[in-house]
C-alpha cells in the first residue's frame, strides 16, 4: 500500500478554483473603498488648486507684494464693467491638465526662486522683470493666449466700439497668427525696460 500524501492541487488550480464566500464580499467592498479614497483624493487635489489659485496664497511671498501693487491699479482689478481678472484667470490655462502643469511648473520654480533669495529686494525683482515678463509672454504665446481668451473672445467683442486700428487688428488675428500677448503686454503688470 502507496502511503504518500495527496498531491496538492498546483497554483494554478488554487487560482482557478471558486473563492469562498466571504472572498465574494471582499470585491464590492474593495471596489467601494477605492471610488471612496479616489473620490477623497481628487476631492482634496482639486481643493489644493483652487487654494493655490486665490489672490491670497498668490500675494503670501514677499516677492509677490510689487507685481501685486501693479495688478491692483490696472484694468483688470477695476473697469467700467466691473469685471475683476485675479493672478490664477491669466496665469493659469483654464483647461484642466494644463493648469494643473502650470501650477506644479510655477510652483517649483517660484518655490526655488525664493529659497535662492533671487527677488528678495526690489533691486533684484527689477533686475529679474524682463526675464520673467519674457517667460510668461512666452507660456501665452505658446497657448494662443488661453487666459486671455477665456474671459476676452473675439466673437462678444464689438468692433464698431473699438479704435479702427484696434477692432482691425482683432478681427484679423486667427489669420495673421498673432494671438493677444503680441499686443497687449504690460496690461496688468508694469512693462520692463526693454520689452
Amino acid at each position: 500500500m502507496n502511503s504518500l500524501p495527496p498531491k496538492s492541487p498546483g497554483f494554478a488550480a488554487w487560482l482557478w478554483r471558486r473563492p469562498q464566500r466571504w472572498f465574494l464580499l471582499g470585491l464590492p467592498v474593495g471596489g467601494l473603498l477605492a471610488i471612496v479614497v479616489g473620490a477623497g483624493f481628487a476631492s482634496a487635489s482639486l481643493g489644493a488648486l483652487h487654494y493655490t489659485s486665490t489672490e491670497s496664497f498668490c500675494t503670501s511671498c514677499h516677492e509677490m507684494s510689487a507685481p501685486f501693487q501693479e495688478y491692483r491699479h490696472s484694468a483688470h482689478v477695476s473697469n467700467a464693467f466691473g469685471v475683476r481678472a485675479t493672478c490664477a484667470d491669466c496665469h493659469i490655462p483654464p483647461s484642466f491638465v494644463a493648469g494643473l502643469l502650470r501650477h506644479v511648473e510655477s510652483g517649483a520654480t517660484d518655490a526655488w526662486g525664493h529659497v535662492r533669495f533671487e527677488l528678495n529686494t526690489p533691486t533684484k525683482y527689477e533686475a529679474h522683470r524682463l526675464e520673467m515678463a519674457q517667460a510668461v509672454w512666452k507660456e501665452l504665446k505658446a497657448d494662443d493666449s488661453a487666459e486671455c481668451r477665456s474671459c476676452h473672445t473675439s466673437a462678444a467683442m464689438a468692433f464698431d466700439k473699438q479704435p479702427a486700428t484696434a477692432a482691425n487688428e482683432h478681427r484679423s488675428m486667427a489669420k495673421d497668427g498673432t494671438t493677444c500677448i503680441d499686443c497687449h503686454k504690460g496690461v496688468a503688470h508694469m512693462l520692463p525696460q526693454g520689452g
